[in-house]
């Protein structure tokens, strides 16, 4: 239960971390006496965050203070079988009389294996744009051979990883970008068996992180998904969309909190060297760009023609402009890099491949 259990004086920070550590999705906010005083989700956390509050403040005004919970005296199997279907939770605790936890039920209690936990995701049209057609340079050697999105991970591609998460949201629709060795990646998906269209779309020189997008201007839908060749983000994708809707967005990155701890004691000082304190190993938290976002068709305004340009050129354009930018947000265990050497071992380990080769 520890895992799952957290304090309303912890941090936001602290959260996400134990959010990441229980993989159950949800914390249970309890006093000192052990009562339930409510949930705390990613969703919960993330409202905070585009609110403004920062991550050192606590979580007390942030949870969620009537959660659905069930009583032990009172406890029957089918009660929680209808709330797991009803609300989709995949967590539900149960309660003592004085609001102590006597313990907490999960999805996998009441259902098999072959009926797992999953949020039932809202299907949503707009289209995915997949940009492979860099070099993969940090990848080498492997992409002297391979372009980078055909990198294995298991029995798939990375970027058949990256299509299977946008899937979950029902997404049909995919644009490649190509440019090197990009008859091998058209090849491959000419060859496999898929449920889904893929068209591609030509660079005769390399553009950038955007300038490829140019290509895209006619014919394309009124906004889109754009996605790096090496980023996975698991987040439901139609949340995302719903919020750039709301809020009038010309582009919505997709961030992710990021938790960097510097290995060495920070020495701060005064003018002259004097020396105030040393600060041992201190934690920096950070929202950083995933590389996945969704754009109006109006941003391919922006884009020059025939000329490389990146996607930070992208949004500083617009921000000069005063067009609507704005970030969602995701915590740092839905993001997975695969950019790196590190960082593919790393992505080996959190989708639970590594393991089966070994």
């Amino acid at each position: 239960m520890n895992l799952a259990t957290i304090t309303k004086n912890s941090t936001i920070r602290e959260a996400l971390k134990s959010l990441n550590a229980s993989a159950l999705g949800v914390l249970l906010v309890i006093n000192e006496q052990g009562k339930l005083l409510g949930t705390l989700t990613d969703g919960d956390i993330r409202r905070a965050i585009l609110s403004g509050k920062s991550l050192t403040e606590s979580i007390e005004d942030v949870y969620n203070s009537k959660p659905s919970v069930l009583y032990e005296d009172t406890f029957k199997e089918q009660d929680a079988k209808n709330l797991f279907l009803m609300k989709r939770f995949s967590l539900i605790p149960i309660l003592r009389r004085d609001g102590t936890i006597a313990r907490y039920i999960t999805w996998s209690d009441f259902f098999s294996k072959a009926e797992p936990f999953r949020k039932i995701r809202k299907r949503i049209e707009i289209p995915v744009v997949i940009m492979a057609g860099g070099k993969g340079t940090r990848m080498k050697p492997f992409t002297n051979v391979l372009p980078k999105p055909l990198i294995p991970i298991g029995e798939k591609t990375i970027v058949e990883h990256i299509i299977s998460e946008f899937s979950q949201n029902g997404i049909k629709k995919y644009y490649f970008t190509l440019n090197y060795r990009g008859e091998m990646i058209r090849a491959y998906f000419d060859g496999i068996e898929h449920d889904y269209d893929v068209e591609y779309i030509w660079e005769e020189e390399f553009l950038g992180t955007a300038g490829s997008l140019k290509l895209f201007t006619e014919g394309a839908p009124q906004r889109f998904f754009v996605s790096n060749c090496d980023i996975i983000v698991k987040t439901d994708f139609s949340n995302v969309l719903e919020f750039h809707d709301t809020n009038h967005s010309w582009l919505t990155i997709i961030s992710a909190v990021q938790h960097n701890i510097v290995p060495y004691g920070v020495v701060h000082f005064t003018n002259g060297g004097k020396v105030e304190r040393i600060q041992e190993k201190p934690e920096y938290s950070f929202i950083i760009n995933t590389g996945i976002y969704i754009l109006d068709k109006r941003c391919l305004e922006y884009i020059p023609s025939h000329c490389v340009f990146d996607m930070t050129d992208l949004i500083q354009k617009l921000l000069d402009d005063k067009k609507p930018v704005f970030t969602y947000p995701v915590n740092e265990g839905e993001y997975i890099d695969i950019g790196q050497w590190e960082e593919y071992k790393n992505a080996l380990d959190r989708l639970e491949i590594r393991k089966q080769y070994e």
